[in-house]
């Protein structure tokens, strides 16, 4: 079976990503199969510490187009499982200066769990962002060349 894996393309846009985890993700049951037809979006994703917890808010998962009554609700809170020591770490890298957690992707592993994987990162300047433009222009150019 072909694992599905949706990317965060804005993150890496928007941030320079320092550090990354993978984390486990809480979920129902209509939500995997959601994720499993590929129907994940992160436009405004963000994660998030409460109460030592660490929360993924804004993650859209569209409800399952099969799903009865008891289909899950679009966009909510979805806990995120990590270790204490990870934890502690992200708490203390959010205390940095300048410093957030963004979703960069979700994918489901070899053993047929949905992961999501985080990232430690730090906002870009426009000019940096003008930068990233300017040099996926040139790789997509010499790409052209090379053909």
């Amino acid at each position: 079976m072909a694992s599905k894996e949706m990317n965060n393309r804005q993150a890496y846009f928007n941030y320079y990503i320092e550090d990354k985890y993978v984390a486990g993700i809480v979920l129902l049951g209509t939500e995997v199969k959601s994720i499993r037809e590929g129907k994940v979006s992160f436009n405004d994703a963000f994660c998030l510490f409460d109460n030592g917890e660490l929360w993924v808010r804004g993650l859209f998962i569209a409800e399952y187009k099969l799903g009865t009554i008891n289909n899950h609700i679009a966009v909510h809170d979805r806990k995120l499982l990590l270790n204490k020591r990870e934890l502690k770490k992200l708490q203390a890298a959010l205390k940095e200066k300048g410093l957030t957690i963004v979703p960069l992707r979700v994918f489901i592993n070899e053993k047929n769990l949905v992961k999501i994987e985080i990232g430690v990162a730090k906002g870009k300047k426009t000019h940096d962002k003008r930068e990233t433009i300017k040099k996926r222009d040139t790789e997509r150019e010499i790409k052209q060349y090379v053909k």
